[in-house]
């Protein structure tokens, strides 16, 4: 077997020195990265907290936030500390013991456990409806509904958005295949807790008569007559394109019977009857 030259052998050395003791660094700066996104998480409802009071443990827990913003704590009782980051909270109970002369110099930390104060609700045609937490911040509308599993094959390319902002609640709905179409993103919001995310069953209308296949069919942008009897499969041997007609609901709520023409555009909701010819 050959062996290394000297100055080699020193070098591998010294660089297997130098990971040993860049590895720990490398930990603590994650680990301190780790703290500092945790100690800007703001608390709310819902919330799971670490209370520890130093040298006093039998002050401190596992806690949850209640619907008021508060905590139960030994000694102080209740305390407010939603709207606070984690290092606020321990600071406010901290003042609380000092003031109440339970304890001179309180050091008491608060670390986030669970976070359910930011939820979102994901509603209606997706793979998996149900409340997920905003874990990350930025998360977007897209993001949450990839969470879910997508929008379903039932569900509507317009989604509806219910969000709280600055003390309003509004309603958005936002054609999600069409900011993918056209590469705009700007309408992918940024959710935050409380918001309600509601996809739809798609819109459809119905072919029936003297069609290969007679039935309901997802109805896509700009569908015209003629596209939908060829969705419907086209007509049979016995059917005609003469007379056609559609029952539509109109605005004031009656249910209308209008001629077709094969360019007119088909709406949501719309029965395309295809008549039989006569021979």
């Amino acid at each position: 077997m050959k062996r290394l030259p000297g100055n080699l052998i020193f070098t591998s050395r010294r660089i297997r020195a130098q990971l040993a003791l860049l590895l720990p660094a490398c930990a603590l700066v994650t680990a301190m990265a780790w703290a500092a996104d945790d100690s800007r998480e703001v608390l709310g409802p819902g919330d799971t907290l670490r209370v520890t009071v130093f040298q006093n443990p039998d002050l401190g827990g596992e806690l949850r936030v209640s619907e008021k913003g508060s905590v139960v704590l030994p000694l102080v009782g209740e305390v407010v500390i939603a709207g606070q980051t984690p290092v606020e909270a321990g600071s406010t109970i901290a003042a609380r013991l000092e003031r109440g002369r339970f304890l001179v110099d309180p050091h008491v930390s608060v670390a986030l456990v669970e976070v359910r104060s930011r939820q979102v609700s994901v509603l209606g045609q997706v793979a998996r409806p149900g409340q997920y937490a905003l874990d990350n911040p930025g998360l977007t509308l897209t993001d949450v509904l990839a969470m879910a599993g997508g929008v379903g094959p039932e569900g509507d390319n317009r989604v509806i958005a219910i969000v709280t902002r600055d003390g309003g609640t509004r309603r958005l709905e936002i054609d999600v295949a069409a900011m993918y179409r056209s590469g705009d993103m700007k309408s992918d919001i940024e959710l935050q807790g409380g918001d309600v995310i509601f996809v739809p069953n798609a819109p459809v209308f119905y072919v029936y008569g003297e069609v290969q296949r007679a039935g309901a069919y997802r109805l896509e942008p700009d569908t015209i007559v003629m596209g939908a009897l060829a969705i419907g499969g086209g007509l049979t041997a016995r059917g005609t394109r003469r007379g056609l007609t559609i029952h539509r609901r109109l605005p004031d709520g009656t249910l209308g019977k209008l001629e077709a023409g094969l360019d007119d555009a088909v709406m949501a909701g719309d029965v395309i009857h295809v008549r039989e010819g006569l021979f």
